[in-house]
């Protein structure tokens, strides 16, 4: 089952639901079926960077420059 974000169109609450396939949902604070799906940002996830960033920190670990994660 994906996980999708949505952001509701009545309370603006942002969530994340599991959803199997043509599936409703519903915003688990407002209860209303008005929301959207969102683009997820770990959809970009094989986003790379030039290898001058990428090898800055050192040391290993996320922000060792394993990851990307901007350090």
């Amino acid at each position: 089952m994906p996980i999708y974000e949505y952001v509701c169109m009545e309370c603006e609450s942002h969530f994340e639901e599991l959803v199997r396939g043509e599936e409703s949902v519903a915003c688990p604070d407002c209860t209303t079926t008005n929301v959207v799906k969102q683009f997820s940002s770990f959809a970009v996830h094989g986003v790379t960077k030039p290898a001058s960033v990428r090898s800055g920190g050192g040391g290993g670990g996320c922000c060792g420059g394993s990851c990307g994660c901007g350090h």
